[in-house]
């Protein structure tokens, strides 16, 4: 026999199923304590329960934030937009995005706005009168 080789051996090779594997988990599991009964549901709410489709996921987003926007940049209402500290800013706004509003202001520069700055934002009664 040439040297480094070993006799080669038929062997059988044995597969199990996942059914298998799982049925011996479960037996050993049973041995291991003693087994508990399942919780019992009343007929009724079993029923009600297959009976409820589930529940969807809400959309991340309404539109009622972009139809608000959209409806005082077409009428060009004026703003008072108050900021996180307590700043007001009075303008109409032009654009907005997801992160931002454009405010036209006829005193000043045009601002971008970020929006997790602003606390709140309100029509102007006064039409941009100022009354500091």
């Amino acid at each position: 026999m040439p040297r480094g080789r070993k006799d080669i051996v038929n062997r059988k090779l044995i597969r199990t199923t996942l059914a298998e594997v799982k049925e011996r988990e479960l037996h050993a599991q049973q041995v291991r304590r003693a087994p508990e009964p399942p919780p019992q549901q009343s007929s009724q709410q079993s029923s009600y329960q297959a009976s409820q489709p589930k529940k969807k996921i809400p959309p991340e987003q309404t539109n009622a934030e972009s139809f608000y926007y959209k409806k005082q940049m077409d009428t060009h209402t004026p703003m008072v937009i108050v900021l996180q500290d307590n700043e007001k800013i009075f303008g109409i706004i032009e654009w907005y995005d997801k992160n931002s509003i454009k405010l036209h202001r006829d005193e000043g520069p045009n601002l971008l706005i970020l929006k997790h700055n602003i606390k709140y934002m309100y029509k102007d009664q006064q039409d941009g009168q100022q009354d500091d």
